[in-house]
């Protein structure tokens, strides 16, 4: 059959052009749907019935037995009646897909195609000229109106004309996409039927990629990603500067990158802790002086030989313990204290229906002067030098202390998607009243956030105690909080609740500890980089609130 170039086609022209090869493989499709009935299709169903029958309590013992026996004759049967018909499916299939090959694009998609694209074409045409009709008529009637509020009714009339122009060239475009779609997918409905869902690798990325263009929309691609975008762009900014300001020190070199990977590593845990507590649309901003606190106890525990300063008047002495369990109590202190501070916020927050941002800011005050207090505000030093070389060592200059962010990204990935808590989690975070409403606790949910989110806190200020090699004080981890909130907002978790994923969170960690790394290097003072950090989690909020709205 013969394209019809150059001409914009009918709907019952596209059919009439398609129904050849709907006839044709329409037959085949009938011949391998019969070679199937009393085999393939006939396997498919038996093998559903005895998963049925397995799972089914309401056989004795012997009826199961008896009803499993008998359909497992039959998909015997079936399989026997699949096996001699599987030669002829093949050749039939074969035979479909070699027409659809030499066929479907020629005798009609690539029409389809042409035919969209004059299509638009025109609907262009006619908007412009229907923009210009309005605009000659708008001009002719304020030029005979005189009178103020006449002129007003008709500057507010002209716009909604223009408006009504607009939708319906939109309309019109929408249109010719949707049926260049339908064109495109028809070849893939043919297939699936002809293999019952079996797809080759190059064939669903042709889907995906169609689908993508298909689905695609400029202003939600900004709000999605404009933010990642720009940072980009300022990164690569920075990448071109940094060798003119800096005689020739290069940003972007496997040392920088390394060295980017092992500060995000612990920074991670603080982050993906506190991922969930905005997933329940709240936030901690506790998380800086749960570091300080982490640090401090962290340091005490495993300090290179007797602690020269206190806790409350009273030196510590773990000398005697060896190092490896060091290491370990250390760790157990940390995710003891953290955990239970992020408990007690928890605890008000889901009982009292007090916001996070009141809860853990009496928990960042109550941290902070406890700590202060308790070790007059004191650096507690080193910690043994060996035990960096045990738990974080370099292999072949590769920081393994990734490997610890990696498993906690890995665990949370699972408990977010794979447990009914993260189920619930996101639950929550959607609409509390209705996940009351369905049964889920959300008391427990809520609190549970809050107690992983300490775990991951306590994990979080270890790991950076033995990458610092301690030095561990109240004061360390000021302003951290605001560097892990960021990161989940760049990376997506809205503060709206029941939206983010793990991904996100990750990737948001690893863009602002690179830009501050940048910024660091470039030497950039620290207040300023600040002034950074709010700008981009304004910009961040505010496009998590547009697509909000735009939702509504």
């Amino acid at each position: 059959m013969t394209n019809k170039v150059g001409k914009i086609l009918s709907v019952d022209e596209e059919l009439a052009l398609r129904k050849p090869i709907d006839d044709y493989v329409g037959n085949i499709q009938k011949e391998v749907d019969a070679l199937r009935a009393d085999g393939t299709l006939k396997v498919v169903e038996l093998s559903e019935t005895i998963d049925n029958v397995k799972r089914d309590k309401i056989y004795t013992k012997k009826e199961k037995e008896e009803r499993l026996k008998e359909l497992e004759t039959a998909l015997k049967k079936a399989k026997e009646v699949e096996a001699k018909n599987k030669e002829a499916v093949s050749k039939h299939i074969a035979d479909a897909e070699k027409y659809l090959k030499e066929h479907f694009a020629k005798d009609y998609y690539n029409a389809v195609c042409e035919s969209a694209t004059l299509a638009n074409a025109e609907a262009k045409k006619h908007y412009d000229a229907k923009l210009a009709e309005l605009a000659k008529e708008h001009q002719a009637t304020l030029a005979n109106t005189k009178d103020a509020q006449e002129v007003k009714e008709e500057k507010y009339i002209y716009k909604n004309r223009q408006f009504d122009a607009k939708m319906e060239y939109q309309k019109n475009i929408q249109d010719i996409k949707d049926r260049k779609h339908v064109a495109f997918e028809h070849k893939y409905h043919l297939l699936d039927l002809l293999r019952m869902g079996n797809f080759t690798f190059a064939e669903k990325m042709d889907r995906k990629r169609e689908n993508y263009i298909y689905t695609f929309n400029t202003r939600e691609f900004l709000l999605r990603n404009g933010l990642y975008i720009a940072i980009i762009v300022i990164f690569i900014v920075l990448c071109i500067i940094t060798p003119i300001l800096k005689n020739g020190l290069q940003l972007l070199t496997v040392n920088n990158v390394l060295n980017i990977l092992q500060q995000a590593s612990p920074r991670m845990f603080l982050a993906l802790g506190v991922a969930a507590l905005i997933l329940l649309a709240g936030t901690d901003l506790s998380v800086g002086r749960m570091v300080g606190m982490g640090m401090t106890a962290a340091t005490i525990v495993m300090h290179n030989g007797v602690n020269t300063g206190s806790v409350f008047g009273h030196i510590f002495d773990f000398t005697g313990l060896p190092v490896i369990v060091r290491v370990v109590l250390a760790l157990v202190v940390c995710i003891v204290l953290c955990a239970f501070f992020t408990t007690i916020a928890g605890f008000f927050t889901a009982k009292f229906k007090m916001h996070p941002f009141i809860s853990t800011m009496a928990n960042t005050l109550v941290i902070f002067g406890l700590v202060t207090y308790s070790t007059k505000g004191v650096s507690f030093g080193a910690i043994d030098q060996t035990i960096p070389g045990m738990i974080i060592p370099k292999i072949a200059g590769f920081p393994t202390i990734v490997l610890w962010a990696l498993a906690a990204i890995i665990v949370v990935w699972f408990i977010w998607n794979k447990t009914k808590f993260g189920k619930n989690l996101y639950a929550v975070g959607g609409n509390p009243e209705a996940a009351s409403v369905s049964g889920i606790s959300v008391f427990k949910v809520t609190v549970g956030a809050f107690i992983m989110a300490g775990i991951l806190y306590g994990f979080g200020s270890w790991l950076e105690c033995i990458r610092m090699v301690g030095s561990g004080s109240a004061a360390y981890g000021q302003g951290w909080e605001m560097d892990a909130i960021a990161a989940c907002v760049v990376g997506g978790v809205s503060f709206t609740g029941g939206i983010g994923k793990i991904s996100g969170v990750v990737v948001g960690v690893f863009i602002f500890t690179a830009l501050t790394y940048s910024l660091t290097i470039l030497g950039i003072d620290t207040n300023l980089q600040f002034i950074f950090s709010g700008i981009i989690i304004l910009v961040a909020v505010t496009l998590d609130c547009l697509k909000y709205v735009r939702k509504k």
